[in-house]
């Protein structure tokens, strides 16, 4: 959505003194305008539905939903908005998540600011901002994913399915018709195999990464 020719753009940061900074950086532009602000996953959703910026300017983590949530939305939904990932972390999980769900690159919060104008006005036009470096990096981590799951046995991925759902280890052996034995040997197979240490570790590491398929794996 272009407002008088200009770039319409949305900030969503948790940091008050960071958004401020950027909307001071990209409205001084002439092609640029900020329409909206939101320092939580769900507000930024929100804005993003409601106003349909050309760009959204998204932190990685944020209270709530964060920015890969938000970002898988806005591809599920076909919203018209270009996502431009912003994170003070130069993390893998972080670059392959947000390469996974369609964002146009990931930079870091300490780019030279003429990299975020840059950043805003490419991604407008479709152009990539990833990096050949970035990509690498995005694919190896796929692919260790990827021989992760693979390593678990087909039972191993019930029961860490029903570990992300909460259930103790007696609800999982009656939900499955198994032991509580087994069903503790297979808990601790797949933190095993999985290196966790935590049934909350298991839990995030399975509705991160369990039902992802080879058709989300990213090109390039």
């Amino acid at each position: 959505m272009m407002m008088d020719d200009r770039i319409s753009v949305v900030l969503a940061d948790d940091h008050p003194a960071l958004r401020v900074g950027l909307r001071v950086l990209l409205d001084r532009e002439p092609d640029i305008t900020v329409v909206g602000e939101a320092d939580d996953g769900d507000a930024a959703l929100a804005l993003l539905q409601t106003l349909l910026p050309d760009v959204v300017v998204l932190d990685c983590q944020l209270p709530g939903r964060d920015g890969v949530s938000v970002a898988a939305v806005v591809q599920a939904q076909g919203l018209p908005v270009k996502v431009v990932a912003l994170s003070a972390y130069d993390d893998d999980r972080y670059l392959a998540g947000m390469a996974a769900v369609g964002a146009m690159g990931y930079l870091l919060k300490n780019e030279a600011p003429g990299c975020i104008v840059a950043a805003v006005r490419s991604a407008l036009h479709g152009e990539s901002l990833w990096t050949a470096q970035q990509l690498a990096r995005v694919h190896r981590w796929q692919a260790e994913v990827e021989a992760l799951r693979a390593s678990l046995t087909e039972r191993e991925r019930e029961v860490l399915r029903l570990v992300a759902e909460g259930l103790s280890n007696k609800e999982i052996a009656q939900a499955l018709a198994i032991s509580v034995r087994t069903t503790d040997f297979h808990v601790s197979n797949v933190l095993r195999k999985l290196n966790l240490i935590s049934r909350v570790e298991a839990a995030v590491w399975a509705k991160e990464h369990l039902e992802t398929t080879r058709g989300e794996r990213v090109s390039g």
